[in-house]
């Protein structure tokens, strides 16, 4: 008795492997997994619109190759930006590659993907909680991670799934939405928290500009303002007990990212608004360097001198190439242009092609929620350049399923007629 395997399992096995591995915090590995299943999974043809979407990440890496060619940088950084700036061009490909393969199955791939992240996730709480005594909200980040964007994609699924026309029994759905809702909530992340509120919005068709959509918005800002003054009210403190180390962070966030002074001989500050310091001095060194460098960048292997040696992760620099701003580190690699065409690859997420089939309509409207936070993350977490980022195999995933759903409309006749 010989057994038959269904080949969509494997490749629903190399996606959750793509998108596990990047849970693992190892650039390297997860860089080196991408390119494996990139090349296990390569097609003979492609769409044009992957290949032009896929063409805007690939001008803003050979802006910053042909910089190169008039600078003179140590290899091992001009080998470590290279990969990160193709990071992403990659997960385009991975992902538009795995949903030609599986076409039928992509939606349940991405919510069972979710559903086992979440139980690691749990599992990982649940073992530094009983073994290494985590009861702070740092402690629990550490021990279970910082955010997960994928779980949050999950989840939004689950919720619209009578959208995505997943096809989950009442009992299931209900187990796998209070699983991953669960898991989602536990990594107590600010990110995840804004981002799950942009996707559901965004999937309610409220980025439509309407009656409707300007008082929905309105009440939402308003609710965001009020909840805001009442945690300034609260003033949590630094490292507090339970939920406050939470709150202390929501109450900082305005100024993190934004802040335009910042005193390096004040700790507090300093750690606070690092992400405003990474920024302010790479405006300042790069203004520094002429016209030229403001239009095109310094190139792949540069650097931003931080004045002074800091404990970033388990390492000592002053000197950094990749930052936290994704905006940042493309106008430090590509310059203005650079920083451009990155914005107008996000823009291209809001003008999908208006198509009369439900789901695509759908997925429309999650691509638009995904260029919204696309904006916010790349202003705090690097966006798709991002180490720990699979939001890339996630977009050419689902242009590959608008394609073939296309063409399959096309070549069903009943669907035609309708």
């Amino acid at each position: 008795m010989r057994l038959i395997l269904d080949k969509s399992y494997l490749y629903q096995f190399l996606f959750f492997l793509c998108i596990g591995v990047s849970y693992l915090d190892n650039f390297e590995l997860t860089y080196a997994v991408w390119s494996l299943v990139f090349l296990l999974t390569l097609k003979k043809s492609y769409s044009l619109k992957i290949i032009q979407y896929i063409s805007y990440f690939v001008i803003i890496l050979l802006i910053g190759i042909v910089v190169l060619l008039f600078k003179e940088y140590k290899t091992y950084y001009i080998f470590r930006d290279f990969t990160y700036m193709t990071k992403p061009i990659i997960g385009f490909f991975v992902g538009y590659q795995i949903c030609k393969n599986n076409f039928n199955q992509t939606f349940k791939t991405l919510v069972y993907t979710g559903f086992l992240i979440a139980l690691i996730h749990l599992g990982a709480l649940a073992s530094g909680i009983i073994f290494d005594n985590a009861r702070s909200v740092n402690d629990l980040r550490y021990a279970g991670g910082y955010f997960s964007d994928f779980e949050i994609y999950a989840l939004i699924l689950l919720l619209f799934h009578d959208k995505f026309e997943i096809g989950l029994t009442t009992k299931r759905l209900r187990l796998l939405t209070l699983i991953i809702g669960f898991s989602s909530f536990m990594y107590l992340a600010r990110t995840n928290f804004i981002q799950f509120v942009i996707l559901f919005v965004a999937m309610k068709g409220y980025f439509k500009i309407n009656k409707t959509s300007i008082m929905v918005v309105s009440s939402l800002i308003t609710f965001v303002i009020i909840g805001y003054s009442t945690i300034l009210y609260i003033n949590p403190k630094r490292n507090g007990p339970g939920i406050e180390a939470l709150l202390y962070k929501i109450k900082i966030a305005p100024n993190e990212a934004f802040k335009t002074k910042i005193d390096r001989d004040d700790w507090k500050d300093f750690n606070d608004n690092y992400r405003s310091y990474e920024n302010i001095t790479t405006v300042k060194q790069i203004s520094r360097s002429g016209i030229l460098s403001v239009l095109f960048g310094e190139g792949l292997g540069s650097k931003i001198d931080l004045k002074q040696e800091l404990q970033l992760g388990d390492m000592k620099l002053r000197y950094i190439s990749i930052l936290h701003n994704g905006f940042m580190t493309v106008f430090l690699k590509s310059g203005l242009l650079g920083i451009a065409i990155y914005l107008y690859s996000i823009y291209l997420l809001f003008k999908q092609k208006k198509s009369k089939i439900p789901i695509i309509q759908n997925i429309n409207l999650l691509l638009v929620g995904t260029g919204v936070f696309l904006i916010f993350s790349n202003w705090v977490f690097m966006g798709v350049y991002n180490k720990l980022d699979n939001k890339s195999i996630l977009i050419g995933l689902l242009f590959c399923y608008i394609e073939m759903k296309n063409q399959k409309n096309l070549s069903t006749p009943e669907l035609n007629q309708e």
